[in-house]
């Protein structure tokens, strides 16, 4: 018997590959199945389950065309739903087999209605692992809050009850020895305060995991639903695409990997109203880039902030990338529901400079040259940090004003178009796309602080304070 875990960091997401005896499943697959295909194929073994913990929201799960391919059975958990595919909707401690090896199905409401995890007994009927999901991660569990995107009947008290229940019925009974297999770890979104390890023993989380220590429902409840920050935009769009179905990794790949000169891709942007998504990294947008364009760069969190930042997951979109990795992009476009991608600028942004085309660039200041335009400036200067709100009341520059980058379609108003402000994170992935955002809109006098607060912080240039201070006017 075999079991991989098939962790992508840019999504903080495991998928898992178990094989036994000729025959393997998929547990959680991404949306690019050929990488699963193969590694059964290099193996001489058929892939016989594709096992979907729950409705991914943070992604869309490749358990449609990885079914299509391999003739493999898509398996869910309990639920009403109405698939747009064809599937087994399973009952509670359903039963397996691959190969050898055997796959109990265990019904663990809560995270969402469906969430289901997979307790795998090896070929002499030992338990040896359980894929939990979203139902329990390393150090945390999953938020309760995404079903009610599906139904205003699951508030998010309820489903705190529902996974308190089923943590301790059917989770916490189990042998200690099981190795945990969860669906996320550090950095998703759907979780609050998972670790960076990937695995662990069921008895060490026992002990560590807050959400499994002795407590009353009412007081899991409590912990579970504090400090919950709104999901990304497009969570909703991302259940949908998986209970309904969606098109073709192959079709969307071929859509989008269309190269077009720079005056195709000018006619195209400028007859489809695309938006045009730069992803090289923040430092080169800023020396040069197309007109228009924003900067979302493919080596950060990518997935969370175009979801942020185009709440319209059918938006269109033409790419611009560096040379060799136009193909990425739109894999990793795709992963997240973002199908409309209509080709990529040929030659990247270099090209467009070659071609003659008009150019933008973003103005950029270290923290020693604005204390210096601080110190000859009789005006006042504005500075914008652009951090959660969580880390500016923890510590931040002096009479900064807060507009954080999660909100900014909502809070965009707040910035007056006619004065100079001063942006920055906490290292300058969020302020470039931050500036970039309104720079196409007509906001021309951003200034992007390098290095972000990490690097103001280091200059010892400008006063701190770890309370919320008075609010400066803009």
């Amino acid at each position: 018997m075999k079991v991989e875990q098939i962790y992508t960091g840019c999504l903080a997401q495991g998928a898992y590959y178990i094989e036994s005896d000729g025959e393997a499943a998929i547990i959680d697959p991404l949306r690019e199945v050929a990488p699963y295909i193969k590694k059964a194929e290099r193996n001489g073994v058929k892939i016989k389950y594709v096992f979907e913990t729950h409705f991914h929201a943070d992604f869309v799960s490749g358990h449609i065309d990885l079914a299509e391919k391999t003739g493999a059975q898509i398996v869910f958990g309990p639920t009403d739903a109405k698939l747009g595919f064809e599937a087994k909707i399973a009952k509670d401690e359903e039963e397996f087999f691959i190969g050898k090896a055997k796959i109990k199905l265990i019904h663990t409401p809560g995270h969402t209605m469906e969430s289901s995890c997979y307790l795998l007994f090896d070929p002499e009927g030992k338990p040896e692992a359980i894929f939990t999901g979203d139902t329990l991660f390393i150090g945390d569990v999953g938020r309760p809050d995404l079903a009610q995107k599906v139904s205003s009947d699951l508030t998010e008290e309820k489903q705190a009850g529902h996974l308190y229940d089923s943590l301790r019925n059917k989770i916490m009974p189990l042998p200690d020895h099981l190795t945990v297999f969860p669906a996320h770890g550090a950095g998703s979104a759907c979780g609050k305060n998972m670790s960076k390890e990937t695995s662990d023993s069921l008895g060490n989380q026992k002990k560590e995991n807050y959400a499994l220590q002795e407590m009353s429902k009412e007081e899991f409840i409590e912990k579970l639903t504090e400090g919950l920050t709104p999901p990304p935009a497009y969570f909703p769009e991302n259940v949908k695409m998986n209970i309904e179905g969606y098109d073709s990794i192959d079709t969307v790949l071929e859509r989008g990997a269309t190269p077009l000169d720079p005056k195709a891709f000018e006619a195209t942007a400028n007859d489809t109203g695309a938006v045009m998504l730069d992803t090289r990294s923040p430092q080169e947008f800023a020396k040069g880039f197309v007109p228009n364009s924003i900067n979302i760069g493919i080596d950060g969190n990518f997935a969370v902030w175009v979801g942020t930042m185009l709440p319209d997951i059918k938006q269109k979109i033409l790419v611009i990338a560096e040379k060799g990795r136009e193909e990425e992009v739109i894999t990793r476009l795709a992963r997240v529901g973002y199908d409309y991608a209509l080709g990529y600028l040929e030659g990247g942004f270099e090209q467009w400079e070659k071609a003659g085309k008009e150019v933008d660039q973003i103005k950029v200041v270290s923290p020693e040259e604005l204390a210096e335009i601080a110190q000859d400036s009789d005006q006042e200067v504005n500075i914008l940090d652009v951090r959660k709100e969580s880390e500016y009341e923890s510590e931040h520059v002096k009479d900064a004003k807060n507009v954080p980058l999660d909100y900014i379609n909502e809070n965009m108003d707040e910035v007056d178009r006619n004065k100079t402000y001063y942006v920055h994170c906490a290292g300058g992935y969020r302020s470039m796309i931050f500036t970039s955002v309104l720079r196409a809109r007509g906001y021309d006098n951003l200034v992007d602080i390098k290095g972000g607060f990490k690097a103001i912080k280091d200059s010892e240039e400008f006063e701190l304070t770890d309370f919320v201070c008075p609010s400066t006017k803009l």
